[in-house]
């Protein structure tokens, strides 16, 4: 990565500028303790809390591997002890959607079928409430900047979770076209990268930590742009 000059022009496009992030998490002022309650709330709160709880996980500081990947599951399993719900809502993965209402309708629905199946539900109180809340993301410019693809392997190995997070996950819902910074970097080389933009694509970066994330698209980069020396 070149930090010494970021304002220089690589040949043939721009450097890749790299950013870090931090959220931070806002009450929505919504709260429930029956899933009915909960049902109501969703149908009603910003996509942004939505957002929140299916991905603001990803960048808690946590010692333990999360158990459940949204917090809707998590709370249907510890907070309304309902295992049959919480392995419905976890088997949701935000990045199969084309956007944050048609995962919300998915949401509705399952609570829907849940309450039809079980009506104790209807009024049987969660041993713990349910807040809704929602995330603002803060950006800031790392001063770092990519010359050229060929560094993508060694840069991704450096990136801090923060940095991984704006631009493989963020960066999703920001591009019209759904994908990655890293791939919309890669566009201006023209069609060279294309099997690389493609794996990119492939990577699903829902079920599993940052670190999990790194360690496949540093694997990625590896095997594109060193395929020789990975053998």
């Amino acid at each position: 990565m070149n930090t010494e000059n970021p304002e220089r022009q690589p040949p043939g496009g721009q450097p890749f500028a790299v950013k870090d992030c931090a959220l931070a998490t806002l009450a929505t002022g919504r709260k429930a303790r029956l899933l009915q309650s909960l049902r109501t709330e969703l149908a009603q709160v910003e996509s942004a809390s939505i957002y929140h709880h299916f991905w603001g996980g990803l960048l808690e500081p946590r010692f333990e591997v999360r158990e459940y990947n949204n917090d809707f599951a998590a709370w249907a399993r510890h907070g309304l002890h309902d295992p049959v719900l919480a392995e419905r809502l976890a088997l949701l993965d935000p990045n199969r959607y084309a956007d944050l209402e048609a995962l919300r309708q998915d949401l509705l629905d399952l609570i829907d079928a849940r309450l039809d199946e079980a009506e104790h539900l209807m009024w049987a109180p969660a041993s713990e409430q349910f807040e809704l809340l929602r995330s603002q993301i803060v950006v800031f410019d790392t001063g770092a900047r990519l010359d050229a693809p060929e560094g993508l392997p060694a840069a991704v190995r450096l990136l801090s979770p923060g940095s991984l997070f704006y631009h493989f996950v963020d960066a999703r819902r920001r591009n019209p076209d759904g994908g990655d910074d890293f791939s919309d970097w890669l566009t201006i080389f023209g069609e060279r990268h294309a099997p690389l933009r493609e794996g990119l694509a492939d990577v699903d970066p829902f079920f599993g930590s940052l670190r999990d994330l790194q360690a496949r698209l540093t694997a990625l980069f590896d095997d594109y742009f060193q395929p020789e020396a990975n053998r």
